[in-house]
């Protein structure tokens, strides 16, 4: 197993290996060549910055039922479960690193959610792939949190702002290169208090089915990222409240709220 950081020191941004708590130096980067170099570093004496910037940063939408299930009852509507992997988009602009703030716009109603998520991320090009292939064009995974105004996401015609704000998609903290989804169980808590725990695995559609459909119209590229859903629900979150999402395995990623012109300190 390989578990790829970016991170900044000293005003440069580099990729690395990181070994427990100490990262190798890397020239390149993990999606092209790269040569290792005998620079060793504490991860503590860098800053961890997301751990790839996509060209194209895709999402599955209600890919677990339990989250189907639940929207619909909130909406007091019967629920609709999709038959087939259903593609799409976030924004770049939304992207902040493990232990950055997620900034709460200043006419953002209380409804801010956040959705616990793994993340694939895309080592080759590919195209026409299928179930049995699929996997080959992954580099690994990490974490991410979706989070969303939902006042705004029940009333705007688009997720333009509800799911894309800036801040609103925290990522991280680094990329592992082995991961067993059989056994990984995702875990969100907020202040330290569990709030949501589910086996990652119970999606309806998997990594090979959205990686099928993908490809069978749309090219992806090296450092491409998919989002795979979330289960459960989340409690409203407020200015000064942490988030933290473990995926056993991954690490955890860790993100304060605050609301815009509050204080962090």
């Amino acid at each position: 197993m390989m578990r790829w950081i970016r991170f900044s020191q000293n005003g440069n941004t580099y990729y690395g290996i990181l070994n427990g708590e100490q990262i190798q130096r890397v020239q390149g980067t993990p999606f092209d060549s790269y040569k290792v170099e005998q620079i060793f570093i504490d991860l503590a004496d860098v800053k961890i910055e997301i751990p790839v910037l996509p060209r194209t940063f895709y999402c599955a939408g209600l890919n677990y039922s339990e989250h189907v299930l639940d929207v619909a009852k909130k909406q007091g509507k019967d629920p609709n479960l999709p038959t087939r992997a259903e593609i799409g988009y976030r924004a770049n602009n939304a992207l902040i690193a493990h232990n950055e703030a997620v900034l709460i716009p200043k006419d953002a109603t209380e409804k801010i959610h956040y959705e616990g998520e793994l993340v694939v991320v895309i080592g080759k090009k590919a195209k026409y792939l299928n179930r049995e292939n699929a996997l080959s064009c992954v580099l690994g995974y990490t974490i991410g949190n979706d989070v969303s105004e939902r006042s705004w996401q029940a009333k705007d015609r688009t997720f333009w702002r509800s799911k894309n704000s800036d801040t609103f998609k925290p990522m991280g903290p680094w990329i592992d290169t082995i991961f067993d989804l059989s056994n990984a169980q995702t875990t969100v808590k907020v202040n330290g208090k569990l709030t949501t725990s589910y086996k990652t695995s119970n999606m309806m559609f998997d990594v090979p089915a959205f990686i099928e459909s993908i490809t069978r119209y749309i090219t992806l590229w090296p450092g491409d990222v998919i989002w795979m859903g979330t289960d459960g629900a989340s409690p409203n979150i407020a200015s000064g409240d942490v988030v933290e999402i473990e995926i056993s395995g991954l690490g955890t990623l860790r993100n304060p709220f605050i609301r815009e012109g509050g204080d962090l300190s």
